[in-house]
C-alpha cells in the first residue's frame, strides 16, 4: 500500500512529499564514506513519486568521482534530504531519516556495501 509522506531539512527551507510502499521499497544503509557520513538512510523512488513542494527552492548540490550522483543540500542548514543517485540515473534518493512523519527506526533496513560500490552494485539494481 502506498502512502504519501512529508520531508523537509532541518531549517524547513527545503520541502518535498514522496509516495512510499513501505513492504516493497527497500530501504538501504549504504557504508561509503559519504553516506555514512552524512548518516543517509536511502529509499530509491522513480521521479513520478517524488514532488518538491518549496516553489523556488534554492539547492546545492554536490558532486565526486564520476560526477553522476547529484548530491543535493540545504544551503542554509546544510540538511541532505534528497538527491540524484549515480544506482538508478533519474531516480531520486530519499534521505529517510528526513521524513517527517515516518519513525524509520521501525523499518527494516537493508546494508549496501557502498565502500565496494562497483562489486556491489548488482545486487541494488537487482
Amino acid at each position: 500500500m502506498t502512502t504519501t509522506y512529508h520531508g523537509s531539512c532541518h531549517c524547513g527551507a527545503i520541502r518535498f512529499e514522496v509516495d512510499l510502499d513501505l513492504a516493497k521499497d527497500d530501504v538501504i544503509d549504504c557504508n561509503c564514506s559519504v553516506c555514512s557520513k552524512k548518516g543517509i538512510l536511502h529509499v530509491i523512488v522513480p521521479p513520478e513519486r517524488f514532488r518538491l513542494l518549496t516553489a523556488g527552492a534554492t539547492l546545492s548540490t554536490y558532486t565526486f568521482g564520476t560526477h553522476v550522483a547529484k548530491h543535493t543540500f540545504c544551503p542554509t542548514c546544510g540538511m541532505h534530504p534528497f538527491y540524484s543517485p549515480r544506482s538508478h540515473p533519474g531516480h531520486v534518493d530519499v534521505n529517510v531519516r528526513c521524513l517527517d512523519d515516518l519513525e524509520w527506526r521501525s523499518l527494516t533496513v537493508k546494508p549496501f556495501d557502498g565502500k565496494d560500490w562497483d562489486r556491489s552494485i548488482d545486487q541494488l539494481r537487482g
